[in-house]
């Protein structure tokens, strides 16, 4: 029997900390069969670890996608998607595959930057992707782009944003609070559009945490793709992001990163679920 097939479409991180690079190595921790389609390209100044995106042509993201979906994927996440072109493209992809699960990863900027990429690709996930979504995971300036409010800093606060998303037609939703809602937890905010689920750990005083949001996608993605509910799946990611987080490392002087198999190989992470 073969390994579920899990395919990310998304943009290339140089550093190997984020992006295609953190699904990959993701999907390999799960023993999930992992596949790419790479629509941008991220490299970094050395002297300021600046961000230089470099989109994907079309022709080329078409050609990748091509190949991808011959080989029938069983989940299918996007990361940071360059235009709005490509967002119609990741969606009519999912559409055209016999894939079970689409976890749209809602990446607006890029890490220490506070720009949205593209104003225009807001719009664009709203009427493209999160119609389709299986499960949504913005962080907190994400969920108050997509629900065109201020960032959440309130539980209250993220509860609204996730009942906004959810209207838009996902059917589910994990809100990524972590450090940025008050108190001792690292606080998630998951809503099915019936019952929200706060999923807490510790909070983590380190700053290792480029690509968290990736590895945190990837791994809902993986366990979905191998027969875990949205629910079961983010719990499970919650606890492998975290110890990811907790066992990071210094990579250089500008950026610290998540260690991707900390929970099979360091540790496991308790992490505790709280109906509301």
């Amino acid at each position: 029997m073969g390994l579920q097939k899990t395919l990310t479409i998304a943009g290339t991180d140089v550093s190997g900390g984020a992006g295609i690079a953190a699904d990959l190595k993701t999907f390999q921790e799960y023993e999930t069969y992992g596949m790419s389609v790479i629509v941008t390209t991220v490299t970094m100044d050395p002297e300021t670890w600046s961000h230089r995106v470099f989109p994907t042509a079309l022709e080329v993201v078409d050609s990748q996608l091509e190949t991808a979906l011959s080989l029938s994927p069983d989940a299918i996440k996007t990361g940071m998607l360059p235009s709005e072109e490509v967002i119609e493209k990741a969606k009519d992809a999912f559409l055209s595959s016999d894939a079970k699960a689409f976890v749209i990863d809602p990446v607006m900027v890029c890490k220490g930057d506070d720009e949205v990429l593209n104003p225009g690709l807001v719009d664009a996930m709203i009427e493209h992707l999160i119609p389709h979504a299986t499960i949504v995971t913005p962080n907190l300036v994400e969920a108050g782009h997509l629900t065109r409010r201020k960032t959440p800093k309130t539980l209250e606060e993220v509860k609204h944003c996730a009942e906004a998303i959810i209207k838009m037609g996902a059917k589910h939703v994990i809100i990524k609070g972590g450090t940025g809602i008050d108190g001792d937890k690292a606080v998630d905010v998951y809503y099915d559009g019936e019952e929200f689920h706060l999923l807490k750990s510790d909070k983590i005083d380190a700053s290792f945490n480029h690509g968290a949001g990736c590895t945190f996608a990837s791994a809902i993605t993986a366990n979905i793709a191998k027969g875990k509910t949205p629910l079961e799946a983010v719990q499970a990611a919650k606890a492998f992001v975290t110890s990811a987080i907790k066992n990071g490392w210094k990579m250089n002087e500008h950026v610290g990163v998540v260690r991707h198999g900390a929970a099979n190989t360091v540790e496991e992470v308790q992490v505790n679920d709280e109906q509301i």
